[in-house]
């Protein structure tokens, strides 16, 4: 079996099958496993939670959550000098959701699947024949022999096209301009204590732009965890950081500013300049090599799966705005899903089309549901009519006192 991406979906995937003792093999278009940011902190509700406990084995499931951290209760809500307009304050179960970090997240995915993870194989197509039903064409000239392909690489994916011919993405007026910056400095926080446990999305004047912060704080170490558990795999270094991102219209966007680093952050820099200066500093401490440029994008439904025992998971077929920490989670649950309707049809001899064909009439709904929910907390927070904006940003903030100060 192969799978093309090996990003949080196709990862999570191969652990479900490698339980299952099931040979399959991921094929990944970088030339390494961490040769780009692939995103920041992620909270992980009872979805992307049960995804993970039912895929990975039991140690490295409790190397997820031992490493992460409880999320922050709260999203603020405030004007662009950090003044509250509303707070919403979430009452999650204890342990019913979990914030960790992507890279570590995507570190112990790849624990246990040495030899089945190879790089510098972008996928391009899926062929009829061969010893397995299917072959899997890459850039570079190769073909690989599969009875079931699942395409798990990402919003940019080549199988698309040939494999859900009538659902690309519909693009956004939207983009983000993403950081990490550090979280701790000369033994201090950077963020005021108010806001340790919030993540915070202040609002601008201006419709359209919006600048969202919150923290990581690991739990345990992960290189500590990761020797105790995982000897062998990588472990990032696990130090505490604020992610951030700026949202613009993409018309905001200069084009061919996507990878420069330099020149993103200081696109980044110059559209915050009228924020508070909390907001400043996390801009001029971003780490250079972790400032990543996305312009927002929605998945569409696909009408017709041309490939009867091939599919898509994650980004690939539901990529959406992000607007409620549901793409990972979904992403996830995607995987397992699969996982378990392929596993079930193996076992119980029944056709692995009908398998794949369960999981796509499954995974639509509740994938597209969240699509159109991210969709809308986009339109309603960074443009909509001009009274409410204008409720949010000027009327609200001057009901509360001053969240931060500026000095």
């Amino acid at each position: 079996m192969a799978v093309a991406g090996a990003g949080l979906s196709g990862l999570c995937l191969a652990q479900y099958l490698v339980r299952a003792g099931v040979d399959v093999h991921v094929f990944e278009r970088d030339p390494g496993p961490f040769v780009r940011q692939q995103g920041y902190r992620i909270i992980l509700d009872r979805f992307g939670l049960e995804a993970l406990r039912e895929s990975l084995p039991r140690p490295l499931y409790r190397l997820a959550l031992t490493t992460g951290d409880e999320p922050g209760g709260q999203l603020r809500f405030t004007d662009s000098r950090l003044r509250a307009a509303f707070t919403i304050t979430f009452k999650d179960e204890p342990r019913a959701s979990r914030q960790v970090d992507r890279l570590t997240l995507r570190s112990i995915l790849m624990a246990g699947l040495e030899g089945r993870i190879h790089y510098g194989k972008a996928a391009l197509g899926v062929e009829s024949g061969g010893p397995a039903g299917l072959r899997l064409r890459c850039a570079d000239g190769t073909a690989v022999g599969a009875s079931v392909v699942v395409g798990a690489d990402g919003v940019g994916s080549a199988l698309r096209a040939q494999l859900m011919p009538d659902a690309g993405p519909a693009n956004t007026s939207m983009a983000g301009v993403y950081g990490r910056s550090p979280l701790w400095r000369n033994g201090a926080s950077v963020i005021p204590e108010v806001l340790r446990t919030s993540g915070v999305l202040a609002i601008a004047d201006q419709p359209g732009r919006a600048f969202f912060f919150t923290c990581m704080r690991f739990g345990e170490s992960p290189p500590e965890a990761f020797a105790r558990v995982a000897p062998g795999s990588y472990a990032p270094t696990g130090d505490d950081y604020v992610m951030w991102g700026l949202l613009l219209r993409q018309e905001e966007v200069p084009l061919g500013i996507r990878g420069n680093l330099l020149a993103l952050r200081e696109l980044a820099a110059r559209m915050s300049a009228d924020f508070h200066p909390l907001v400043r500093r996390l801009v001029e401490t971003a780490e250079l090599d972790a400032t990543v440029l996305n312009l927002f994008a929605t998945g569409r439904r696909p009408q017709r799966w041309a490939v009867p025992r091939a599919t898509m998971m994650g980004d690939a077929v539901h990529v959406m705005p992000p607007f409620g920490a549901h793409g990972g989670n979904t992403a996830l649950r995607d995987a397992a899903l699969l996982g378990r309707r392929l596993v079930e049809a193996w076992e119980g001899g029944t056709p692995v089309e009908e398998a794949i064909a369960d999981y796509q009439n499954e995974m639509v709904p509740y994938a597209f549901k969240a699509v159109d929910t991210a969709a809308g907390l986009m339109r309603r927070l960074t443009g909509g009519p001009a009274a409410p904006h204008w409720v949010l940003t000027r009327l609200l903030p001057r009901l509360h006192r001053v969240t931060v100060p500026e000095a």
